[in-house]
């Protein structure tokens, strides 16, 4: 028996994302990152600070900046409604960073087959997919979140 069967009967690796809405369509957030989902809350703004900075919020004593996705990746404004949540993500170097999203629907489990690297076009237009999954009929883009949360420009 080859040392290849040993290989073929391993089990794919599977994650889990929390898959949020943004404008109409969806999106996946690997569950490893994400320390809190909170409901929107009353954000104060930073002078000074990059346009998709929302401001910060007091996270039960701890200040937390808030972006806006949406504004990150150069679609319209936010459109706040009782749907709309912050995702706080927890981050080795960054520490603690929310996100709004419009809506979070669901945790999927989708193994490495179910995603599919973006074409090279897509990548250089867009560095904060770092893959496309399948759920059925449904295609959600997954968020490279080190991208997003990166200091550079979102142009």
């Amino acid at each position: 028996m080859s040392d290849l069967s040993v290989y073929e009967t391993v089990e794919k690796e599977t994650k889990q994302y929390i898959i949020v809405k943004i404008g109409g369509e969806h999106y996946g957030i690997d569950i490893s990152y994400i320390d809190n989902i909170v409901r929107l809350t009353k954000i104060t703004r930073v002078p000074k600070s990059p346009s998709y900075y929302r401001g910060v919020i007091n996270l039960r004593g701890e200040v937390v900046p808030v972006m806006s996705l949406r504004r990150r990746m150069g679609l319209e404004d936010d459109d706040f409604t009782d749907k709309s949540r912050i995702i706080i993500l927890k981050l080795e170097n960054a520490g603690l960073v929310g996100v709004i999203v419009d809506e979070v629907k669901e945790v999927l489990t989708l193994s490495e087959d179910d995603i599919e690297e973006p074409s090279s076009t897509l990548r250089s237009k867009n560095s904060f997919i770092s893959g496309v999954g399948s759920n059925g009929d449904e295609l959600i883009s997954i968020f490279e979140i080190s991208s997003i949360i990166g200091e550079s420009d979102a142009s």
